[in-house]
């Protein structure tokens, strides 16, 4: 793969959901590669959201500026649409283009509830987690989409959580879960049928296992020592950092055949195959294969071959 460092330069990305996990990864690989990057999410320095974390989108857009490109944190509840199209403007005004958006809201970590049918489930947190979900990805795209198609090229990056094969002959979690996951892929899908003519490309993108920073804290390991965390779970053996999804999102960015993919579910493997990108210990992590072929076969945990 040819180094991407500079290959968007001068392109604007707006990262929606990019406190932590797939979108701090997202946007910081987007920085590397040299684009402006408009971090949002509810959690600041001075203020904390539901997820009651320490990680902040000040501390994104500086990690995104520290690898080469420009970072702006902009407070952001995506549930209002008065603020997303307040955002929305001032991008526009500050850089008059929007060349990539990610759309990584998600915020439901905390209050989905893991194997409950959806009579056990609580249903506040049941429609708050697809409100979360879906509704924040429509109202981003809703405000947004009319600055990115001003020029053609541009990209939409619906993140979610598997491929469309392995959701659609999968229980995912719970009725909610499945649910929210499944819809993001289809607005994917809808979306790109809208972008086509205005040359836009809208995809739907799934890392894989993702060490992010809470899934690093429920094992109790670090990034330093992850592999660790195989006494407890073996699968965990091919789990992948924030990052390689990033480098997948900023591939396509960099991609000026980028058309090709329109409308498809996407892996951060699957991409890595295409594009020649390697995660930060240089492996070429395939979950969502390894998910269907090892785990869900029922077979010993080994990465061999699938990174």
């Amino acid at each position: 793969m040819r180094d991407m460092k500079d290959s968007l330069k001068g392109r604007v990305a707006l990262v929606a959901g990019g406190t932590r996990g797939a979108g701090r990864g997202i946007a910081v690989q987007l920085g590397a590669a040299g684009a402006t990057v408009y971090v949002t999410g509810r959690t600041t320095r001075a203020q904390r959201s539901e997820q009651n974390r320490p990680e902040t989108i000040e501390e994104t857009a500086e990690q995104v500026t520290a690898a080469g490109g420009l970072g702006v944190a902009v407070q952001t509840d995506h549930l209002v649409p008065e603020q997303v199209q307040a955002l929305v403007e001032r991008i526009d005004g500050e850089q008059g283009r929007l060349d990539v958006l990610v759309n990584d809201i998600w915020g439901g970590e905390s209050i989905f509830e893991w194997n409950k049918s959806v009579w056990e489930h609580s249903l506040d947190k049941g429609l708050r987690l697809l409100r979360l979900g879906v509704d924040t990805h429509l109202i981003t795209s809703h405000f947004a989409l009319p600055l990115l198609i001003r020029r053609p090229g541009g990209l939409v990056v619906e993140v979610t959580d598997g491929t469309a094969d392995y959701n659609a002959t999968n229980y995912r979690i719970s009725t909610f879960y499945d649910l929210a996951k499944a819809s993001v892929l289809r607005l994917a899908w809808s979306q790109a049928r809208e972008l086509r003519p205005h040359g836009a490309t809208a995809v739907a993108l799934t890392p894989g296992w993702m060490r992010s920073e809470g899934m690093l804290e429920h094992f109790g390991v670090t990034e330093a020592n992850w592999r660790d965390a195989t006494v407890k779970e073996p699968h965990f053996v091919i789990s992948e950092t924030p990052a390689y999804v990033g480098r997948a999102v900023a591939a396509l960015a960099s991609d000026a055949d980028k058309a090709r993919w329109n409308g498809q579910s996407l892996s951060s493997g699957q991409l890595a195959r295409v594009y020649g990108f390697a995660d930060l210990d240089g492996s070429q992590p395939d979950a969502w294969r390894y998910v269907v072929e090892v785990q869900d076969a029922g077979k010993p945990a080994d990465a061999t071959g699938y990174r």
